[in-house]
């Protein structure tokens, strides 16, 4: 089993850093090309700059295969963005090309700019009752739910943070940058079934 994490721009080693206190590191890929793509059995998608990350999949051909996939997802921060079916006033603006595999509407930089950064405590059941530390960098918020399907797994100010619809995550948080692997956990044993 190969674990990828997204590796054109953002939060790429931190994930990868985070994934090596879970398994062994010849599990876990940076996925650059869609040779990559085709190796890997789950991919997270990491915080960064979700448009620059949405033009470098595009450049490296990777949006379609990506678009297409079944694979399981997590992603965090700018990789929530790119799995939301819909995007707020800012992602119009740029068109960015989102990925559609949430029934999210999501807005970026919801929970203020960089200099609104911030870090919290997080109540998220399905982790057990220690509270998880979150995060926010230009966090992005999950405004509108559109289906169903969509199970809210945590909130904050009023607002879903961590989603899940069936094997895709989506954080507005940055969990690799804490020393908390709960998350990652979760995703490999719960959503990737081969764990």
């Amino acid at each position: 089993m190969q674990i990828g994490v997204l590796a054109v721009q953002g939060a790429i080693e931190e994930h990868v850093d985070t994934l090596s206190h879970i398994l062994n590191k010849n599990q876990i890929m940076r996925v650059k090309t869609l040779h990559h793509l085709k190796q890997v059995n789950a991919l997270i998608i990491p915080g960064g700059e979700s448009t620059a990350i949405s033009r470098l999949i595009q450049k490296n051909q990777l949006y379609q295969p990506l678009k297409k996939t079944q694979m399981p997802i997590m992603g965090t921060c700018a990789g929530t963005i790119l799995l939301a079916k819909k995007g707020g006033k800012q992602i119009k603006q740029t068109k960015q090309k989102l990925l559609g595999h949430m029934d999210i509407q999501v807005e970026r930089n919801a929970f203020g700019r960089q200099k609104e950064s911030f870090e919290t405590t997080l109540n998220i059941p399905i982790l057990g009752k220690q509270p998880f530390p979150g995060i926010f960098i230009r966090a992005p918020a999950i405004t509108q739910i559109l289906s169903r399907k969509v199970r809210i797994l945590a909130e904050h100010q009023g607002l879903p943070i961590a989603v899940q619809q069936g094997n895709k995550l989506a954080l507005s948080f940055h969990p690799e940058l804490s020393d908390d692997t709960r998350f990652h956990e979760y995703f490999l044993n719960t959503m990737t079934k081969e764990f």
